[in-house]
């Protein structure tokens, strides 16, 4: 994978950098972005890291997740250029409309828009970890134990542990280099996968109980009140829409997370040759062919025929149980 000369230029010839990724973020996101960080301090430059939400419990076994901030430091956008990873606009940040002295994407997702100076968008890539890692290698890094564990969680998370389609043979490559470094794949599996608390898992079993299935679809939702009653959060909800998809027959999963009333959280999950990132970027989310998400201000009903309706091979007519 080559690196953009005009990026390399870039980072070796700034000081100082405010590294921000998208909302909700999950391992690739937060692993790629430490890593990069811990490779530019150590060729002496200054790194601000940021992200609007908290780190989630269960990436706080990522070297470093503690220096993340959720505040914007005052005239920092006006001093410092700005690194995108994981994402390519201000709004999936969660930044607004602040303008910054320079910007950079770096990012693997499909959706894109025209933001960015410099942009260095490979669709293609399994995860944004397998770009900050030729990205080091550019850099003439050495790649230490700690940047290992978060790029090669960052790969693990955004291949299903090395099952979906986007696993290629540069992703093993990428990622036997990372062992070598020090990374432990069965730290890092029992890490994300198997650490859940019996709140996470109530609300896991609450969420299955809700599944509904038309036309090879399956849909299932978590409410507020769901929270309330089993004592989990929102950050609790990672991966909950990969486990429909398990089904043989189910070619797309969604998910529905209740932000507000009348307002929801929507993570596609499918198989094959099903585009969700085209679903998503209707109603200005983003994402993969086989992962994306949105965000929709409707009644629950409303919001999953709507969801019915854009896929080109459902009846649309009303979801069975």
């Amino acid at each position: 994978m080559k690196v953009p000369p005009k990026l390399l230029s870039f980072l070796k010839g700034e000081d100082k950098f405010f590294i921000a990724t998208h909302i909700s973020p999950e391992a690739d996101a937060i692993g790629s972005s430490l890593a990069f960080s811990m490779a530019l301090e150590s060729l002496g430059k200054v790194t601000v890291l940021y992200n609007r939400d908290p780190v989630a419990k269960f990436c706080h076994f990522l070297p470093g997740h503690e220096k993340f901030k959720n505040v914007i430091p005052s005239r920092i956008t006006s001093e410092l250029p700005l690194i995108l990873l994981d994402c390519n606009t201000l709004k999936r940040a969660g930044i607004g409309d602040l303008r910054f002295k320079y910007s950079i994407i770096i990012d693997h997702h499909e959706t894109e828009e025209d933001f960015g100076d410099i942009k260095w968008i490979v669709p293609e890539a399994a995860a944004t970890g397998v770009m900050v890692f030729y990205l080091i290698k550019e850099l003439d890094v050495n790649m230490t134990k700690e940047m290992a564990i978060n790029l090669y969680s960052a790969i693990a998370i955004d291949t299903g542990t090395f099952r979906y389609g986007n696993t290629t043979a540069e992703t093993f490559r990428v990622t036997a280099e990372l062992i070598e470094a020090g990374a432990n794949p069965a730290y890092v599996a029992n890490n994300l996968y198997e650490t859940w608390s019996k709140e996470r898992f109530a609300l896991l079993i609450m969420a299955l109980n809700t599944l509904e299935i038309k036309d090879n679809v399956a849909i299932t939702f978590v409410t507020r009140n769901m929270y309330k009653k089993t004592g989990a959060s929102p950050e609790d909800t990672e991966n909950f829409p990969a486990f429909t998809r398990i089904m043989k027959d189910v070619r797309v999963s969604a998910f529905f997370r209740e932000l507000a009333d009348n307002y929801w959280k929507v993570s596609l999950r499918s198989k094959g040759d099903i585009n969700v990132a085209l679903i998503a970027s209707q109603y200005d989310g983003g994402g993969h062919k086989n992962a994306a998400g949105y965000e929709i201000k409707s009644d629950l009903e409303s919001a999953k025929g709507a969801l019915l309706k854009a896929l080109p091979f459902a009846s649309h007519s009303p979801i069975e149980k």
